[in-house]
């Protein structure tokens, strides 16, 4: 975070050390912003929303000319139209190329680049960049944070770099 601001936030006796806190890492929390697609429904709900499946795009911060889309199943229902249900642990990961790439020379070996919760606590979808120098690829690999039956759910897309001659 620039010391700039920092300087801007107020901190007073009167607030509390949680809201500090959040207002110092907000920014570390959020690797992309995802950009909703649409959305298809699945199943009808009598009460609130439907179950559906959503695909939003986002794109890597670091590698320009690159766009993913991941597809996530939503919970409806009341629950869900309250934020109170658990989505499904079922996405899918697409990542492209749309323009030129320029690898920068300090990318790390693995970085998260999206993150979104999908229920009130301790689960999320999350992306993570992994670079494969030896075969010019990169590597977006989505899990799920939450165990199933041991092992996390995963999806997987590969974009190779293709380097000018």
């Amino acid at each position: 975070m620039n010391s700039h601001l920092l300087a801007r936030i107020t901190f007073t006796k009167e607030m509390p050390v949680k809201r500090v806190l959040l207002l110092l890492l907000f920014p570390l929390a959020l690797p992309a912003a995802a950009e909703n697609v649409g959305c298809v429904t699945t199943a009808w709900k009598m009460i609130g929303p439907n179950h559906k499946v959503c695909v939003e795009a986002f794109t890597d911060p670091k590698i320009p000319g690159l766009v993913c889309h991941i597809s996530q199943a939503k919970t409806g229902g009341i629950s869900g139209a309250l934020r109170m249900a658990e989505d499904p642990t079922q996405f899918s990961l697409s990542c492209n190329q749309i323009g030129a790439i320029d690898m920068p020379e300090d990318l790390p070996q693995q970085e998260t680049v999206f993150s979104e919760s999908t229920s009130l606590v301790f689960k999320e979808t999350r992306v993570e960049r992994l670079w494969d120098k030896a075969n010019l690829t990169l590597i977006y690999l989505a899990i799920s944070r939450k165990l199933i039956d041991g092992a996390p759910v995963n999806a997987i897309s590969a974009v190779p770099v293709w380097r000018g001659r």
